[in-house]
C-alpha cells in the first residue's frame, strides 16, 4: 500500500509526456521541490485537466513512485487565482516561479518559505484585485517582487545578518511592507544581486 501525501503545493511548470500525460514542477508545503506527473490529464475527460494548470495553486494528493511523485487527486484552494489574470502581476509571478526553479533543485521541505511566499503572491494577487493599472501601480508590482526574491534568499540562507534588511526579511509579509521597501530600494536590490551572484545558478 502506497503512502498518500496529503499537502499543498503550487505548481510551477509544466510538460507533456506520453500521449496525454502530464509533468509537473511543483513547490509543495512538506515535500519542497518536486516533479510530478499525471496520466491522461491531457484527455478531454479528465477531471484533473482543469485543474492542474500552471500557477495554481492547489490541494495536492501524491504517492511517490521509484523515481517521481504520481498524482491522485487535486483541488482547488480559491487562492491566487487572479494574478494570472492581469498581465504585469502575472509577469512578476513568472519570474518569481522562474527563480524558484532555478533555486530548489533538489531541495528539502522548507515551510516557513512556502509559507512566505504564499503570503507575499497573496499581497501580489490584492493589487492585482484592485483592477488593474493606478497611479504608483508599476512601483508597487516592483516593490513586492523584491521583497518576495528577497525573502526566498534569505529564507535559504544567501542573506546575512543586515540591519537594514532585518525588519523587510522578518516582519510578517503584510501589504506595509510595500511601503517600507521604497524607502531603501537600491539596498535591497544592491542585496539581492550579490545573493543570486553567491548561488552560482
Amino acid at each position: 500500500m502506497h503512502h498518500i501525501y496529503h499537502t499543498e503545493g503550487i505548481i510551477l511548470g509544466s510538460r507533456n509526456f506520453g500521449e496525454a500525460g502530464k509533468h509537473y514542477s511543483i513547490f509543495a508545503r512538506d515535500l519542497g521541490m518536486i516533479t510530478a506527473s499525471a496520466q491522461g490529464v491531457r484527455k478531454m475527460s479528465s477531471k484533473l485537466r482543469y485543474v492542474l494548470q500552471d500557477f495554481a495553486y492547489l490541494k495536492i494528493d501524491l504517492v511517490q513512485g521509484k523515481n517521481i511523485f504520481r498524482v491522485t487527486n487535486a483541488g482547488k484552494t480559491g487562492m491566487l487565482e487572479q494574478i494570472t489574470k492581469t498581465p504585469e502581476t502575472f509577469a512578476v509571478f513568472a519570474n518569481i516561479t522562474r527563480l524558484l526553479k532555478r533555486l530548489l533543485a533538489g531541495v528539502e521541505p522548507n515551510e516557513a518559505l512556502f509559507t512566505d511566499l504564499v503570503n507575499g503572491l497573496s499581497v501580489l494577487e490584492n493589487l492585482s484585485a484592485q483592477g488593474g493599472p493606478a497611479l504608483g501601480w508599476e512601483e508597487d508590482l516592483r516593490n513586492i517582487e523584491a521583497i518576495i526574491v528577497l525573502r526566498i534568499l534569505n529564507n535559504l540562507g544567501y542573506i546575512g545578518e543586515n540591519e537594514i534588511l532585518e525588519n523587510l526579511v522578518k516582519s510578517p509579509f503584510e501589504q506595509n511592507l510595500v511601503f517600507e521597501v521604497s524607502k531603501s530600494r537600491t539596498h535591497v536590490l544592491q542585496q539581492i544581486n550579490k545573493a543570486l551572484k553567491e548561488t552560482h545558478l
